[in-house]
């Protein structure tokens, strides 16, 4: 996996946003850690999706791109698919909840994507999207469990590492584990001395569950906030390597969720979505082991303004 992450950083060069490393002293007194932000919330579309989408469909045949690409999505992965297919030439389509933030459908249809609705749970998405794929002989880029999907994600950690070698843990949120698993892998190659966190809400704590027991949790339709974990489980090729490379997980409640979202936006003027402040969630509430320098990745930042409003009213 890890020469399929160099490969990818090759094929998303001049493509994929090298996101900025930020910090605070303010962070760094609320958590009691040396805290390094990865941007990815200032990544194109949004969020860390876009290199693991870019990477998987640049390498379809021109063939592939015109009959086109469907996939299925809360949201980051299916406006992550559809500026892909923009920019190389292929047609997209996105299965997304009926329940989707309508600024992330708006988006999706806004980079050219045709946005198929369904019901919210987890196996009509995936349903919807199979019947989809065999009619119209589409090609699927799901959004975490293919090998191409999660060398782009790793593609993160290469330059994270590169501009902050000397971290002593790396947190990473966590929903089907693409982000995770890439990030993993590449640290655990360039930086071993370097531990890795992933973090979950409580509300949808199957990978946890998975990574304790060592056998495969599933959980029904988690109604976090933090939409973008929305995921029933791991995935074939995550689950494997997150038991291999990932050192910690933790989850966050509700509440350490918004607080985290508050603490970005009035202290850092960031704006990230509650899927991407899990990180920073789970080092305001205290997360031992982690400790020292501890890089942090925020995901993304694509977020309602309703719910944005709603939690920094507090």
């Amino acid at each position: 996996m890890f020469d399929r992450i160099t490969a990818a950083r090759k094929r998303l060069r001049g493509h994929a946003h090298r996101t900025p490393i930020l910090t605070s002293r303010t962070v760094n007194q609320l958590t009691g850690v040396q805290v390094f932000f990865k941007c990815e919330n200032l990544q194109r579309a949004g969020a860390f999706k876009f290199r693991g989408a870019f990477n998987a469909i640049s390498q379809l045949s021109a063939r592939e791109r015109k009959r086109g690409v469907v996939t299925f999505s809360s949201g980051n992965h299916g406006q992550a698919v559809a500026l892909a297919c923009q920019l190389l030439g292929a047609r997209a389509v996105v299965v997304m909840p009926r329940d989707v933030s309508p600024p992330k459908r708006a988006a999706c249809q806004g980079y050219g994507a045709e946005v198929v609705l369904c019901r919210p749970d987890n196996p009509s998405r995936e349903r919807v999207c199979q019947q989809l794929r065999r009619k119209h002989g589409y090609t699927l880029i799901p959004p975490f469990d293919h090998p191409d999907v999660i060398a782009g994600q790793g593609t993160a950690a290469l330059e994270f590492l590169e501009d902050a070698p000397f971290l002593d843990w790396i947190v990473v949120p966590c929903g089907g584990g693409g982000l995770l698993s890439g990030t993993a892998v590449a640290v655990k190659r360039l930086a071993p001395q370097c531990k890795i966190a992933g973090v979950e809400p409580a509300l949808g704590d199957d990978a946890t569950r998975s990574f304790r027991s060592k056998r495969l949790q599933t959980v029904k339709n988690p109604r976090t906030i933090a939409d973008g974990t929305r995921t029933a489980s791991l995935g074939k090729w995550t689950f494997p390597l997150v038991l291999e490379n990932v050192d910690e997980m933790k989850t966050v409640t509700e509440e350490a969720i918004e607080e985290a979202v508050r603490v970005l936006f009035f202290r850092m003027k960031l704006v990230v979505e509650p899927s991407g402040a899990l990180g920073l969630a789970a080092l305001l509430g205290g997360a031992p082991p982690i400790a020292g320098r501890v890089g942090v990745i925020l995901s993304g930042g694509n977020i309602d303004p309703a719910v944005m409003a709603r939690i920094l009213k507090g």
